[in-house]
Parts: structure tokens; C-alpha cells; sequence
């Protein structure tokens, strides 16, 4: 089939006193009307009878997106079924629960209390953005691979590749849902592999020499902002957890007298409980925050209420305040700082990796193992916040080797 039409000539086409059509090809034009509308018409023949399908307003319906409804609606006609008739079924549908948004929210409904709140919170935001205003509202057993590839087209044209890929990811599971509840009979996503481009992994930058390191923990204690972000920037290097996990810490999982927090699980990205040893001088600090903010539930409550926690941005926006730029330091960045560090000291490897909480492979072993190598763990925490202190003053010091060095 030739296709006639060029981009510019649909864009630069002028209106007359009557209107005119400009053909693409394959039964598809373009319809320019005297007041300078623009509208995609394919006209085709079912069961004898001629008979026109709208394909869109351009420019909100690209040249591009135009001969792909088209091909779709050919598809069709080769299955036997008139285009027409199935986009009048489908807007009829009586309550819309076949619908690709309608399966999407109760697929989360059933899957979002295994996750972390910010982790179900970052997927329904992507599916709500990216996805629902272009395939929400279709039947999800009519959904074909190219137009889910048009809604992922659109978050890759604005360079946030990985996204694309997570939002590929989430539409997969929607899919496979709609399946196993007999409402489609495959996942179209699954055809798209290869159709993005690859998402290149950006590490979290980090401060790692130590030199460094001391001068970005002289730069926290000289914070002049609020007291409350103050302490949750002298806690981030310490503890190194998770920047959601920090600010998502609360009173009743500190046990001040026994040195340690005790993170459920629900509050966990890989859905395990978690141990941090508390050193003396991450005690201090909690000590001296314990007044303050003690009689809510949250450790860093929020500016404009005590009920939440501190925004994502704080720790951020205060290594930003201090001078730091995202491309030096992030709040993620203290994670790697310390695993850096503490595997050129020679700590035990899996002992570090076990701190970080890290998702254990074997579940079972993982919710079993929890508090594996918590002798090791508490003395490397007491030796890590000692090291920090040497570096804060700037000392030429040899750091405290781990178990596995010797």
C-alpha cells in the first residue's frame, strides 16, 4: 500500500470553501473542513456496504497514530468484524469493568497492601499519568501490542526511558491479571519486547572519598535549617538505610535502652523486618530529637502535619541547600558511601550486604535470617559512626579493619 502523505503536507494544509480530502492510501484521508478542522476518515466496505470509520482530530492524532488505527480497523475486517460495530460495543459497555483502567485499579487493590506505601503510591501515579488517558477506557481483551507501544512512545519522547520500561512492566501484570480472571486472552505487552530503548541503570551519586566524606559530615553538623532535617541528615550517613525507610521511621520501633530499630516489614522494600544497631553516637542524636517529636508517631513528622512523615524531597533539597548538586550527593547516596567503604575496610561482605537489607533471594531463607550476623553487624555500626567521627575531624586515621581483612 503506498502511503501518499508526508507530516508537513497534514500540517500545512490549508482551508478552502469546501472542504477537501487528502488521501493517504489503503481507504485512509484526511478531511479538511472550511473552518480549519481537520479530521482522519477511513472508508471501507463491510458485508457489501461502504462505510466510514473517524479516526481522529489531528493534531492530537498524529499522522502516525492515524494509520495505525487504521491498520487496526483492517486487522478486523480480516477477523470478519466490522470496526464501527465494535467501537459502538465497546462504548456501550454496560459498567466499564472490562475496561484496561477499570482491571488496572483492581489488580492494585489486590496487590497493593504487599507493598511498600511509596512503592504502591509511585505505580498508581505512573498507570494514572501514563497509561489510563490513552488505553484506560478500552476493552483490555481488544488491547493490541501497537497501542500500548503509542502510551509508552510518549513517556520515552520525554527521556524518561526507565519509566517506560516500569510502565511496560505494570501494564504486563495488568494483563496477566485480566487473563486469570477470563476477562483477555493474552498480554500484548509481551510482543513489545525489544521496542524500547534499553534503560541504561544510573547509580545514586555518592560521596566516597574520605576526605570528602568528613567535609560533607562537617557541612551536616553546620546545617542551619530545620533541627528536625538536621538530624535525620547526621542519622542518614550512620544508619544508611533506605532514604523512605529514614523518614518513614517511628517511636514505637526504637529500643533506645537495647541500641536498636527494628523495622516491620511492611515498611521494608524487600517485605522482610530489618535490625539497624543503633551506635552511641546515632543515640545522641536520637536523645536529642526524643523531646521534640517524641509524643507523635514519626521521628521526622512533616512541616504541615505531625500525622505524616517529612517529605522525599527534605534530605535532598538540604544537601542542595548545602551545596551539594544531585550530581555529588543524594539522599540514596549514603547507602552506597557506606557500602563502599566498609568493603575496602574488609568487613565481612555478606554482613554489609545483610545491613542494607538487600532482598535475600531465597524468601523463606530471608524471613528466617533477618538478624543473621548481628554480632558482626553491631560492632561494624560502632566501628563505621567511630570512623565517620575521625573523618568529621579530619584526621588521618586508619580505619577499623573488618573480620574478613584479618
Amino acid at each position: 500500500m503506498k502511503q501518499r502523505l508526508v507530516p508537513t503536507q497534514v500540517k500545512n494544509a490549508k482551508p478552502a470553501d469546501k472542504q477537501y480530502k487528502l488521501t493517504d492510501g489503503g481507504g485512509m484521508y484526511l478531511l479538511v473542513r472550511p473552518d480549519g478542522a481537520k479530521y482522519w476518515r477511513y472508508d471501507y466496505r463491510f458485508q457489501g456496504r461502504r462505510k466510514t470509520l473517524a479516526l481522529g482530530v489531528f493534531p492530537e492524532v498524529t499522522l502516525a497514530a492515524a494509520r495505525q488505527s487504521r491498520n487496526e480497523a483492517r486487522d478486523l475486517l480480516v477477523r470478519g468484524q466490522d470496526p464501527a460495530e465494535e467501537r459502538r460495543a465497546q462504548k456501550s459497555a454496560p459498567d466499564g469493568s472490562d475496561s484496561f483502567e477499570a482491571v488496572a485499579r483492581e489488580w492494585f487493590a489486590r496487590q497493593e497492601h504487599g507493598w511498600a506505601s511509596n512503592h504502591s503510591t509511585k505505580i498508581i501515579r505512573r498507570l494514572e499519568r501514563d497509561i489510563f488517558p490513552w488505553i484506560g477506557d478500552r476493552r483490555i481483551g481488544d488491547i493490541r501490542a501497537p497501542e500500548v507501544l503509542r502510551a509508552l512512545r510518549r513517556i520515552e519522547q520525554r527521556g524518561a526511558i526507565e519509566t517506560a520500561h516500569r510502565a511496560k512492566q505494570n501494564c504486563g501484570q495488568v494483563f496477566r491479571y485480566a487473563i486469570a480472571t477470563g476477562r483477555a486472552d493474552r498480554d500484548p505487552s509481551a510482543d513489545l519486547r525489544g521496542a524500547l530503548p534499553p534503560s541504561i541503570p544510573k547509580s545514586f551519586a555518592s560521596v566516597k572519598d574520605p576526605a570528602a566524606v568528613g567535609a560533607l559530615l562537617r557541612a551536616i553538623d553546620g546545617y542551619e535549617g530545620s533541627f528536625i532535617t538536621r538530624c535525620a541528615l547526621q542519622l542518614a550517613p550512620m544508619l544508611f538505610v533506605r532514604p523512605g525507610e529514614l523518614r518513614h521511621a517511628q517511636w514505637p520501633d526504637f529500643d533506645l535502652d537495647g541500641a536498636e530499630w527494628r523495622i516491620p516489614a511492611e515498611r521494608m522494600k524487600s517485605r522482610q523486618p530489618h535490625i539497624v544497631p543503633l551506635a552511641a553516637q546515632a543515640l545522641t542524636v536520637l536523645q536529642e530529637l526524643q523531646p521534640l517529636t517524641q509524643r507523635g508517631r514519626y521521628l521526622f513528622p512533616g512541616v504541615r502535619s505531625a500525622s505524616r512523615p517529612m517529605s522525599e524531597n527534605t534530605v535532598n533539597a538540604a544537601l542542595r541547600r548545602m551545596g551539594y548538586s544531585s550530581q555529588e550527593m543524594t539522599g540514596h547516596g549514603f547507602r552506597s558511601m557506606a557500602s563502599t567503604l566498609l568493603n575496602e575496610q574488609g568487613w565481612n561482605r555478606d554482613a554489609i550486604e545483610r545491613q542494607l537489607a538487600h532482598a535475600e533471594r531465597d524468601s523463606v531463607r530471608a524471613a528466617y535470617n533477618y538478624a543473621e550476623y548481628l554480632v558482626e553487624r553491631r560492632k561494624m555500626m560502632q566501628a563505621w559512626a567511630d570512623y565517620l567521627d575521625s573523618l568529621k575531624r579530619g584526621a588521618d586515621v586508619v580505619p577499623i579493619r573488618g573480620s574478613s581483612a584479618s
